[in-house]
């Protein structure tokens, strides 16, 4: 796929729906996120709620990636509400399974950081990524992540198998 075709813009309230189907496909997967499937009861209409309160706040923000006008990923950004925190915030990414591999990550993550670097509050981006999830590791670290610390066996698969949960980090 010619990854400029990618385009990434701000989400809003009309991109629930799909970007909520995105969320409880990757879900389904197992592999990479803390909620189970039938944990995950968020409605379109609480989506829809929650990326309006993302939009709402300055030092927050929702983006949506597109190809050929199809929502295939989405990215958002969430900052603590607290004075001594706001300087921070912490990054959840989703991307439709076939469109992985394609740029659509690396797109969602570049309009990320230039917007962190536009905003005169935010210093610090921040988020929380499964070692089992190699992919996404390599991709945070050539933006200039870096690991700031790990929580061992964090992670447990019904299975019985246990993941750390890596936190990484990169000031803006």
């Amino acid at each position: 796929m010619d990854v400029s075709r990618i385009i990434v813009r701000e989400g809003l309230t009309k991109d629930a729906e799909v970007t909520l189907e995105i969320q409880k496909e990757v879900i389904k997967e197992k592999d990479f996120l803390v909620t189970a499937e039938e944990e995950f009861v968020r409605s379109v209409e609480d989506h829809s709620k929650w990326i309006e309160k993302l939009l709402d706040n300055e030092c927050e923000t929702f983006l949506v990636a597109e190809v050929d006008a199809q929502v295939v990923g989405w990215l958002a950004f969430q900052s603590p509400n607290r004075k001594r925190l706001m300087h921070t915030g912490s990054i959840g990414m989703m991307v439709d399974l076939r469109f992985r591999g394609k740029g659509v990550g690396h797109a969602l993550l570049a309009s990320l950081l230039e917007w962190s670097k536009q905003n005169p509050t935010i210093e610090k981006v921040n988020l929380a990524v499964f070692s089992s999830n190699v992919k996404a590791i390599d991709l945070y670290k050539k933006f200039g992540f870096e690991e700031e610390g790990r929580k061992v066996k964090e992670i447990k698969f019904e299975n019985g198998d246990y993941v750390d949960d890596i936190l990484m980090t990169k000031f803006v």
